[in-house]
């Protein structure tokens, strides 16, 4: 089968979040079930991307790509891992930024690379039997292949993924044509309250819809977690899947990983209690192996549920427990969390920035994983936390409520309430639990055990493919 997978980001080249990663794993996997698969990704080529990975690729190609009334360059440039063909789309007006998105211009930039894929298959002399896209910056590719009325663009099928229904990629409806060079007449298929919604041209015309996990295909039926497009999705029903996230577990194993303190694995725990002890002289928190390390590596971002922690903070410090937090994001979260910093000398500390390697090294050396998000589609940090044998102590909402499971033969706790007492009695369990060490080690070898890899979500996507393309 040929897929193309379209996206703004893929690890290990360039990642904000969870849709690189997932970017980075979901394909590999795809490749790895059946060799004859033909696995593609696309992607913009972005000035960050480091230069060992630009040396390496080679130039296939050029192309003049128009939006509206403008005709722009397009390079194509190709890389080939682990058995997936990567492409990249060179233009260095859109793509030679600071960062990857909260430009001014990002639909434009986004629909210039929607375009720029579509005119690519010709360059790169592919015909895909299915375009799996991916959030709103590759939503109006379902939009212009139902509206492109070139025969060869007809047999091609589309999915589109919704990895936060939160970012949806709205705009004034005045630039549809314009920058989106999108027909009046073909208004319908983005508009909704007066606005352009892309996410919504998305679901409407791709030929199926899925989410990161089947609790949050059913949370976003519900007005309260649809973020405003109940509607769509409830007219769209019959088209919508929810398929759990995987993990690469290549990436995130601690008996390889060469940034962690000690190596180590289920069957032999003790290079764990090393990593706590660098992890908490690091951090300048006091050494005391017997006190559990709650830890926290998120973007700092409301949902996450930063509010409940930062209202229960006192409560929590008056437990025999330290906390960590690694992190960036909203401002007000940000100085709430120095603030903690602050109070709580040697027992609480917060590390405002981005780093895979810190966040690795969290993983392997605290106790307790806290993620106590009001909104979660999937969560891939409390997935990697279990890879590491730190125990999650979630919300259960979402991907949460799928990957988490809070019973006598489970991985970890959960809470229902979004309320901080909720969250706090859920963290005493978890502190109780880890003061029976029998009891505590048993737990932290299922979750290191648990089946994470993206094997069994590949084969779902790979059944989804076939259903779409009619090869059931």
């Amino acid at each position: 089968m040929k897929i193309l997978f379209a996206v703004s980001e893929a690890f290990p080249f360039v990642m904000s979040g969870g849709l690189g990663e997932v970017a980075g794993a979901l394909p590999k996997a795809l490749s790895k079930l059946n060799k004859e698969n033909d696995i593609r990704v696309i992607l913009p080529l972005y000035s960050k991307i480091e230069q060992e990975y630009k040396d390496k690729m080679r130039f296939i190609g050029d192309m003049q790509v128009r939006l509206s009334w403008r005709s722009q360059y397009s390079g194509i440039f190709y890389y080939e891992l682990e058995n997936v063909k990567y492409y990249f789309i060179d233009n260095e007006y859109y793509f030679n930024r600071e960062g990857l998105y909260g430009e001014y211009d990002d639909g434009e930039r986004f629909a210039f690379f929607c375009k720029a894929v579509i005119e690519a298959l010709d360059c790169i002399d592919f015909e895909p039997d299915i375009i799996h896209c991916n959030d709103w910056h590759t939503a109006l590719l379902p939009v212009y292949i139902k509206a492109d009325g070139r025969e060869k663009y007809r047999s091609i099928k589309t999915l589109f993924t919704i990895h936060n229904i939160q970012y949806q990629g709205i705009f004034d409806i005045s630039i549809l044509q314009d920058i989106f060079d999108i027909p009046w007449g073909n208004l319908g298929s983005v508009e909704y309250n007066g606005s352009i919604n892309l996410m919504k041209g998305g679901i409407v015309c791709s030929d199926h819809v899925a989410t990161v996990s089947p609790s949050y295909a059913e949370e976003i039926q519900d007005p309260y977690h649809a973020c405003g497009l109940e509607h769509i999705l409830s007219e769209n029903k019959h088209k919508l899947k929810g398929i759990l996230n995987g993990i690469d577990t290549d990436n995130y194993d601690p008996e390889k990983d060469p940034v962690i303190t000690v190596n180590y694995s289920s069957r032999a725990l003790e290079g764990k209690k090393r990593c706590k002890k660098n992890l908490q002289e690091i951090y300048g928190l006091e050494i005391k192996e017997e006190v559990p390390v709650a830890a926290m590596v998120s973007r700092l971002a409301g949902h996450k549920g930063f509010e409940l922690v930062i209202s229960a903070i006192d409560e929590m410090m008056k437990k025999e427990i330290q906390f960590i937090v690694l992190g960036t994001g909203e401002r007000w979260i940000e100085d709430s969390l120095r603030h903690i910093d602050e109070r709580y000398p040697g027992r609480a500390a917060a590390d405002i920035r981005f780093s895979s390697d810190a966040a690795k090294k969290i993983y392997s050396g605290a106790d307790i994983f806290l993620m106590p998000s009001h909104s979660e589609p999937c969560g891939l940090a409390q997935m990697a936390a279990l890879r590491y044998g730190t125990v999650p102590v979630v919300r259960d909402t979402g991907g949460l409520s799928d990957s988490i499971k809070d019973d006598e033969s489970g991985n970890g706790f959960k809470f229902k309430a979004y309320d901080p007492h909720a969250m706090l009695r859920a963290l005493d369990r978890a502190v109780e639990a880890y003061k029976d060490k029998e009891r505590w080690n048993e737990l932290v070898i299922r979750g290191m055990e648990w089946d994470l890899s993206w094997e069994a979500s590949a084969r779902e996507y790979m059944d989804l493919y076939k259903k779409i393309c009619g090869n059931n």
